[in-house]
């Protein structure tokens, strides 16, 4: 993609979403940090069903120690590997109540130290939880931004970073939510939906998908 068709693609994002927000449920830095880390190869719909029901009983470090592995479990049953993701979750919770007085960290080392938190968690928590502009590189955001020649790259680090360079200050913070549900929604896996999609003129992926 051409660095000049990179302001118009975000503006068109920006005006169709001015303030775009991250699917999980959640009303704390704490859940988010939960729900981030129960959705990792899980959709965001699946775990706001688990955590409708979990949260209103246990969402702090604490509440979730004393419900126990068993009664974690029971309540996360419903998405996938379930079993390492509670293991994950209650060793995280031991940590921030022992490290950070239960508190989620604020930055991005003591984040990636919780068991279960990879760097696109982090970036996740840091942005969404804390305003800053980071780019969490999930499978949406790696495909529409090979795909578009946006940032391509070979890994999510590189295109992280690739990102980090292209994406204009102004639509910094809000950059991975905007990628996020454009491959989500419009810029699909198996064939882009390129006859509805906004930012088409600014992309290069061809041939263009024509509508069906």
């Amino acid at each position: 993609m051409k660095k000049t068709a990179i302001e118009p693609f975000f503006a068109t994002l920006q005006a169709a979403n001015p303030e775009p927000e991250t699917e999980l449920e959640y009303s704390t830095p704490f859940e988010l940090l939960a729900a981030v880390l129960l959705s990792a190869q899980a959709t965001d719909v699946g775990v706001n069903k688990a955590t409708r029901k979990l949260f209103p009983v246990a969402n702090t470090p604490q509440a979730i120690l004393d419900l126990g592995l068993d009664g974690l479990e029971d309540y996360i049953k419903t998405i996938g590997l379930y079993r390492s993701k509670a293991k994950h979750l209650m060793e995280a919770c031991r940590m921030l109540i022992e490290r950070h007085g239960g508190e989620v960290p604020r930055t991005r080392a003591e984040l990636e130290a919780l068991p279960g938190v990879g760097r696109k968690t982090a970036n996740v928590v840091l942005n969404v939880a804390f305003g800053e502009a980071t780019m969490a590189v999930d499978t949406h955001i790696f495909r529409v931004s090979n795909r578009t020649g946006l940032a391509p790259g070979k890994t999510p680090l590189e295109v992280e970073l690739k990102l980090e360079k292209r994406v204009p200050p102004a639509y910094r913070l809000h950059a991975h939510h905007w990628l996020i549900l454009h491959g989500r929604y419009v810029c699909v896996a198996r064939k882009p939906m390129c006859w509805k999609c906004a930012v088409a003129p600014w992309c290069d992926y061809k041939p263009k998908t024509p509508a069906p």
